[in-house]
């Protein structure tokens, strides 16, 4: 019995080290990217997308904590504009809009207090005819934490989610008369 006890002690040490050298050894960073068309033209989307109020409409981190704090700063929209939250369920973090070109572009800064992590983000406007193509990217990296960085190989998958459900909010929106 003592000979199973040590066996299964030496396993789970050599597991947790395994875990945390292998994670030393994996990229922090990873790369997540959705895209819908939208029925409407680009000035509406971007309007949508420029204004930090405008995001708990579409956003499905605000809709998952209807409680969540929100305080903004900065200029209403574009540029500079910023939006800091705190939830119980979704986490703190702060998004400040980086770069803004009205009808094309919005780009992004997320911080992330709780994991000392930062992403930054893209959202692309494509005019096609009367509609839109829009392009979410981010672009995260988590940090020198080994265990976090084990997460990075879901990046994708765990935000992708979020993205497509977002895009399919924003669409609805966006397409109303």
């Amino acid at each position: 019995m003592l000979k199973v006890l040590k066996w299964l002690l030496i396993v789970l040490i050599g597991l947790v080290a395994l875990l945390f050298v292998g994670g030393y050894a994996l990229s922090p960073e990873f790369k997540a990217v959705r895209s819908t068309r939208i029925e409407a033209p680009a000035d509406k989307v971007y309007a949508l997308l420029a204004d930090p109020r405008e995001w708990k409409r579409w956003s499905v981190w605000n809709q998952r904590d209807p409680a969540m704090a929100i305080t903004y700063s900065g200029p209403a929209s574009g540029a500079g504009a910023a939006w800091e939250w705190k939830s119980q369920s979704q986490g703190d973090g702060k998004m400040t809009f980086t770069a803004a070109e009205p009808g094309k572009r919005v780009a992004y800064e997320l911080y992330f207090p709780d994991f000392g992590t930062t992403s930054d983000g893209d959202l692309l406007l494509t005019p096609e005819g009367g509609a839109t193509k829009v392009t979410w990217t981010m672009n995260g990296n988590m940090g020198s934490n080994p265990l976090f960085r084990w997460m990075a190989l879901f990046g994708d998958k765990m935000v992708g989610g979020d993205f497509e459900a977002g895009l399919a909010n924003l669409k609805a929106l966006a397409e109303k008369p």
